[in-house]
């Protein structure tokens, strides 16, 4: 437990300048030769579709076109109960996506030049390679927070952030119980996965990470020194001035905060599965 790195010089070393691509993160707290002999690399590798498998349910644009041909493929063409999920469109259709079908592993194709996180190949080619078992799956963690008895889960980030665009939000931070600072005014903070760390965390902090948990202070009035902590922390945030809110991804629907409520972050239990061509 604890911080991976404090100080922004020591967090660059941890740190990749963004690609705009999937960070190939699975389960990290072990090195790589360790974790292929643990069996935690979070199931990445080939994917071997049997028959319950072939399931698909698709999202996005051009649907008929699309499920048209998941049928002539010899797909079942599926409502609900679906091992897979396509999606054609951007990254806030994939986001969407989990959080109506959590875990249910997702082949999410770009219908968006702004789908940092979707594939841009054709659907024929997708839908073959599905059925024969050459895709690749890759597993993220999420992370959770709760405030209020109520719980969000986010596959890129959530935010804690000021209510009035003309009214910054005051708030202290609190790591592994351990107070990170006096009290802080700004916008919020942003707590990322490594998968959205690509999103939000890098338009403040210009730059994205493999491993860990970002933290990242939005527009603080004093300089504050972004982080990436490790996997098992627990990050406390406690309002002292609001109005303020808690949202995570692109839910529609972010949770009230106000004047000493406080909202709890860590990783979460439950991870996503993204099917890919490379």
């Amino acid at each position: 437990m604890g911080l991976v790195a404090i100080r922004s010089a020591k967090v660059r070393a941890y740190l990749t300048i963004g690609t705009g691509i999937l960070p190939p993160l699975l389960d990290s707290n072990l090195p790589d030769k360790d974790l292929r002999a643990s069996g935690r690399m979070g199931g990445e590798g080939k994917l071997t579709v049997a028959a319950d498998m072939k399931r698909v349910l698709v999202l996005g644009n051009q649907v008929e076109v699309i499920r048209r041909l998941v049928r002539e493929a010899g797909l079942e063409d599926v409502s609900e109960d679906p091992q897979v999920i396509l999606t054609y469109g951007g990254d806030g259709l994939l986001l969407g996506s989990e959080r109506e079908w959590p875990g249910v592993p997702k082949l999410p194709l770009r219908n968006s030049r702004h789908g940092k996180k979707c594939e841009p190949h054709q659907i024929e080619e997708a839908l073959e390679r599905l059925i024969r078992g050459d895709l690749r799956r890759r597993t993220y963690f999420k992370i959770s927070a709760e405030a209020l008895g109520q719980v969000r889960m986010a596959l890129n980030d959530v935010l804690v952030h000021n209510s009035r665009p003309t009214s910054g939000v005051r708030y202290r931070v609190w790591i592994d119980d351990r107070e990170f600072s006096d009290e802080i005014v700004g916008d919020g903070v942003v707590v990322a996965t490594p998968f959205g760390s690509t999103g939000y965390y890098r338009s403040i902090t210009r730059g994205i990470f493999r491993v860990g948990i970002g933290l990242a202070f939005n527009n603080s009035t004093e300089q504050m020194d972004h982080m990436v902590l490790s996997e098992d922390s627990v990050i406390r945030v406690r309002i002292t001035r609001g109005p303020a809110m808690l949202a995570a991804d692109n839910r529609p629907d972010p949770i009230p905060l106000d004047d000493d409520d406080e909202v709890t972050i860590r990783r979460a239990e439950e991870s996503a599965v993204l099917l890919s061509l490379s």
